[in-house]
């Protein structure tokens, strides 16, 4: 899709976000809305800020990502109206104000003064605000991230317009890139560190710029869930590399996971037969599926793999009911993907917010919602050589079903998980991970 033909699809976006306000709006009982798009925190005894992370319900209306402390006021029947932050500041530089395509669809005012905002919703009745605290002065806390109203924007939230599909398959074609780079690093004995570096090379953005932090892991360290390190020299033999890394494109992430072996054997035959369940489970992801189901599903097809690799001595489906493959595998298939990696209303049974229990045994399950077009979430099936679940398994009646010669044989290969971001549609789910990676091809 062409850039222009991209911007095309902002102004409907717009509408649908109107609609649903506006239908939030009247049921909480309140007539118009300000966004803060947020301001970052300075640092414990120093006058240096943290980095700065936009305000998710901001930039679901307008892609400014990189400038704090702007502000969104949205009314019924009007134009979106953004107060631009323009400080007078010869210590910075102050942010332009935009000049793309999507400013002709908003009233673009610039503000150098934030205190003097309030002139632009003092007429528009009861005012619900979202933001940081503190943001709108003096008003009644009532009306400060009322749960009600986020509730409704949450639940909505889940279902993507066709902009907002659209840049996600672009953070996804940004990934893919930066996934080919760092696995150019490994594969040519480059250390952690060059490979996280030579991915934020490929995908031209900052550290702060990622919508999480990069897990870039060799050997062992492909069993820490989100290992958060980065070793400057790479290890004398490289057995495994385990890198989850994604990519932001005007404020819509992709979080992608690939691992690969440094050489054939028991693990590179584990990789492969995960990436073929893997790739079972993305066929699920169709409309009226409940994802509690393929979290279980997930379970029983891993449990197969276990047993075939030689880690477990039981199939899938009594591996899930005795326990067994949560060992291996002890966090959720996946989540909603959007504005933010680990997207909101997860959880949520309707726009009142009441939750979907997890299935018994598994709190770590982050989605448990019915699939619907529009919705996308991640699948991410993993086993791991976890020392702490694994003691615990040797501990009571598991240690009987797995196989602890092989344990032994791939705990120097830390772990395996691939992951993907799979989009509902009315027919078939679409692969936003497998396409971009063939687009790079």
């Amino acid at each position: 899709m062409s850039q222009s033909s991209l911007d095309q699809l902002y102004k409907p976006h717009l509408q649908t976000l109107m609609r649903r306000t506006e239908q939030s709006l009247t049921a909480s009982g309140f007539d118009s809305l300000v966004i803060h798009s947020g301001c970052p925190p300075t640092q414990f005894l120093d006058d240096q800020d943290y980095p700065y992370k936009v305000n998710p319900h901001f930039k679901a209306w307008v892609p400014v990502i990189d400038n704090p402390r702007c502000i969104l006021v949205v009314a019924p029947a009007t134009r979106p109206k953004v107060l631009f932050y323009q400080p007078h500041d010869y210590w910075h530089k102050p942010a332009a104000l935009p000049r793309a395509p999507w400013t002709a669809e908003v009233d673009l005012i610039a503000m150098s003064e934030p205190s003097t905002a309030g002139q632009h919703w003092a007429d528009l009745g009861r005012v619900a605000y979202i933001g940081p605290d503190g943001f709108a002065g003096g008003t009644d806390a009532a009306n400060l991230n009322p749960p009600g109203l986020l509730m409704r924007l949450h639940y909505d939230r889940a279902v993507k317009t066709g902009y907002e599909l659209e840049c996600m398959r672009r953070a996804s074609e940004l990934g893919a890139r930066g996934h080919q780079a760092a696995l150019a690093v490994f594969r040519r004995g480059g250390s952690e560190y060059e490979a996280h570096m030579r991915y934020l090379e490929a995908c031209a953005q900052r550290e702060e710029e990622m919508p999480y932090n990069n897990i870039v892991a060799y050997n062992e360290n492909a069993a820490v869930l989100h290992y958060q390190h980065l070793e400057r020299t790479a290890p004398q033999s490289l057995h495994s590399f385990l890198i989850d890394a994604g990519a932001q494109y005007r404020g819509y992430a992709s979080d992608i996971t690939r691992t690969y072996a440094g050489f054939s054997g028991r693990f590179a035959d584990l990789v492969e037969a995960v990436d073929e369940a893997q790739q079972m489970l993305c066929a699920e992801i169709i409309p009226g599926r409940d994802y509690r189901d393929v979290h279980l599903s997930a379970h029983r097809l891993l449990g197969d793999v276990l047993q075939r690799i030689g880690l477990t001595k039981l199939p899938g489906q009594a591996a899930l009911e005795l326990g067994v493959s949560s060992v291996f595998f002890p966090h959720g298939i996946g989540h909603l993907l959007g504005l933010q990696v680990h997207d909101v209303g997860g959880v949520m049974g309707d726009v009142q917010g009441h939750e979907r229990q997890r299935p018994e045994g598994h709190p770590y399950l982050r989605l448990t919602r019915i699939l619907e077009p529009g919705v996308v979430v991640t699948v991410e099936p993993g086993i791991y050589l976890i020392d702490s679940l694994l003691a615990a398994a040797h501990a009571d009646s598991r240690r009987a079903h797995i196989d602890w010669a092989v344990v032994e044989e791939l705990k120097p290969f830390g772990g395996v998980r691939i992951e993907d971001n799979v989009a509902t549609t009315a027919t078939q789910p679409e692969n936003l991970t497998r396409d971009a990676f063939a687009k790079a091809a």
